[in-house]
């Protein structure tokens, strides 16, 4: 019997942070809002506002997702803008995970932490780097396929 509480199985919404919100939080969100187009509302934050990485873009457009229009904004611009009213937050990096873990004293949000390598520190030519996105691409849908697969029809 999974001991779970029942919003944290089957979450109505979910807050992916990061860093800057530049490249795994936009990353991680557009791959889930894909897999549950209608029934997921899906957001991405960063504990503080990076710029859209073209590397991320470019791996993402691979996919078929155009993550280009994405507009990085901190917690505090999430909150003013539409609120923090998700059922898990789910952070991919320590200083987001301590930022999640933070807000939990005033939010009712389960968070779950995903360690996720961040790609931006990969070197090489642009190839290289590439593959760095592709790799971290490939971990955050293999993280949201195991733990969502439950949670409805996933395609894929």
């Amino acid at each position: 019997m999974n001991a779970a509480p029942p919003r944290a199985r089957n979450p109505q919404s979910v807050l992916f942070v990061c860093g800057l919100n530049s490249v795994r939080s936009p990353m991680a969100a557009s791959l889930l809002q894909h897999m549950f187009p209608k029934t997921l509302y899906v957001r991405s934050a960063g504990v503080k506002k990076g710029e859209v990485d073209p590397f991320a873009v470019a791996v993402m457009t691979e996919l078929g997702q155009d993550i280009s229009a994405h507009k990085p904004m901190t917690f505090e611009e999430l909150e003013d803008w539409e609120g923090l009213n998700f059922d898990l937050i789910i952070s991919l990096s320590p200083e987001a995970h301590h930022k999640a873990l933070e807000l939990t004293r005033t939010l009712a949000a389960d968070v779950e932490y995903w360690p996720t390598q961040d790609p931006t520190t990969a070197e090489g030519n642009r190839e290289q780097k590439l593959s760095a996105y592709r790799e971290v691409a490939d971990q955050l849908w293999q993280h949201i396929r195991r733990r969502f697969a439950k949670a409805g029809a996933a395609s894929g």
